[in-house]
Formats: C-alpha cells, sequence, structure tokens
C-alpha cells in the first residue's frame, strides 16, 4: 500500500496486477473529505491515468460507509482551506481532466452528495444493499458542484433525477440499480471482492481497446456534459455566498435543521 501523509483522513492506492485499488480512509468521520484528502484522490486518479502498468482503477472505502460528502467547514467555512488541484492532474470529479481508463466504484452505507458525484464521474457501480444515498446539497443551502447535475440526469433521465435532486430525500440500494445509477448490488461486505472481479475482467481486454470505447461513449455526451459544467460557476455564483448557504453551514455545526430564506 501506497504511504500517504498522516493527519484526519487519507487516501491510499494498492497495485493489484493491472488494477489499482484506490481506498478512501477517514472511518471516524463517515470517511468525510478534508482538502487533504481530495488532493490524495486526485493524486491517485493521475497515477491510475499516468502508469501503463494500470488499466483498470477501482475506487472504494474503508469501513462501513463509502462518504458522508465533504467535510463542509473546511471547504466553505470562515476557516476554509481548500487547495487548488495540480495543473495535468485528473479531477476525480470529471469536470477537468477525466481519467481515460475505467473506472469501477465500491459503495457501501452512507453514499452522500459528492458520493454520488464522484461515482458518477466513474463507469461503473457496484453496491453494497446496505448503501444509503442522497444529493442533499440544497439542504445545505448550495447546490451540487462537481456534475450532479447533470450526470443523475444522463445515469437516470428527467424524471428519476428531479425526484431526487429536489427532493434531497434518501434512497436505498435497489432503488439506485433501479434508476441506472447503480449496476450490481451485493451483500454488505462483497462489494469492495465484486468491484476487483469486474475490474480483473475488464483488465484482461485489450487495453487501448477498451480505452477508446470509453472516449468513444463520452464523445456521444461530452457537449451536453459541457454545458453542465460551464453553468458550475453560476451555480457557485447563485448560492455561495447566500444567506441560506451561511444557515446551511451552521445549521450542520450545530446539528439541527436549516431555516431558510431564500436569500
Amino acid at each position: 500500500m501506497a504511504e500517504q501523509q498522516s493527519g484526519e483522513g487519507r487516501v491510499t492506492h494498492e497495485s493489484h496486477g493491472h488494477v489499482l485499488k484506490i481506498v478512501i480512509d477517514n472511518v471516524a468521520k463517515r470517511n468525510s473529505f478534508s482538502p487533504e484528502m481530495m488532493e490524495q484522490l486526485s493524486d491517485a486518479f493521475t497515477l491510475l491515468e499516468n502508469s501503463s502498468d494500470y488499466r483498470v482503477g477501482v475506487l472504494s472505502a474503508a469501513g462501513d460507509h463509502f462518504t458522508a460528502g465533504l467535510d463542509m467547514p473546511k471547504f466553505f467555512g470562515p476557516n476554509a482551506r481548500p487547495r487548488q488541484r495540480k495543473e495535468d492532474n485528473v479531477d476525480p470529479f470529471g469536470l477537468g481532466k477525466r481519467c481515460r481508463k475505467p473506472v469501477v466504484t465500491a459503495v457501501q452505507g452512507v453514499v452522500y452528495t459528492i458520493g454520488i458525484e464522484m461515482m458518477l464521474a466513474g463507469d461503473i457501480v457496484i453496491a453494497a444493499d446496505t448503501a444509503r444515498f442522497c444529493q442533499m446539497e440544497a439542504k445545505r443551502g448550495i447546490a451540487p458542484l462537481a456534475g450532479g447535475h447533470f450526470r443523475f440526469l444522463t445515469r437516470a433521465g428527467w424524471g428519476d433525477a428531479m425526484y431526487h435532486l429536489l427532493l434531497c430525500d434518501e434512497f436505498n440500494a435497489e432503488r439506485a440499480c433501479l434508476i441506472g445509477l447503480v449496476q450490481e448490488v451485493v451483500p454488505a461486505g462483497q462489494q469492495v471482492e465484486r468491484a476487483m472481479e469486474v475490474a480483473a475482467l475488464i483488465a484482461k481486454n485489450a487495453p487501448l481497446g477498451i480505452q477508446v470505447t470509453k472516449e468513444g461513449a463520452l464523445k456521444y455526451i461530452e457537449a451536453a456534459e459541457r454545458a453542465g459544467i460551464d453553468f458550475i460557476p453560476t451555480i457557485r455564483a447563485r448560492v455561495l455566498g447566500t444567506e441560506d448557504a451561511k444557515e446551511g453551514i451552521r445549521s450542520f455545526v450545530e446539528r439541527r435543521p436549516a431555516v431558510f430564506q431564500g436569500r
């Protein structure tokens, strides 16, 4: 396993032949992401992208949960310390430089906000039957900022996408599979093993053939995705400086329901 800097959480990676396994590890905080962890995740995806040894990536998480999302005060609070992604690094959300190699994501337990956006930036999702999904940003006074507003639509269709994006409700793995966000549901504890099996099967195929297949599929939807990506600065401008966004952060820190005013 690759050694990473110590801290509240970390992202590590392991080599399994032609498969690079990436592990989110901040169990004490339900694998919530700090800016440092986000940087480590980008580094791991960049290793997958640049190394000829690896043909497929598997994104997984330690513990009972995939991720509760961002550690919000560290990104949006008064003492926030976000980091800029390194130039030419892969963007784990596929909004900037996208990984050209296949990515299989294994999820379990809580899969909130950026967890959904991260898995939708990949290609195949294996979910434990314990998985619980929620795109809840609007409950925090903001909105999806990492691709959920258009990739949810691409996978699920307008009605199902709007149902969950606007309700900000929690739904289970069976529902996620029904609407196309997830490809397989397995008993809890088997999701990483199954994702590794799927990745190994993909890795047996011709690497260039697999990569160009993914690239060709992306060409089909890249114009629509570009429009969605280009709209993100507008979303940020509309929500991040508002009183509702401040209330969302306060309510999260104070562990109480938010009271929004629409301003």
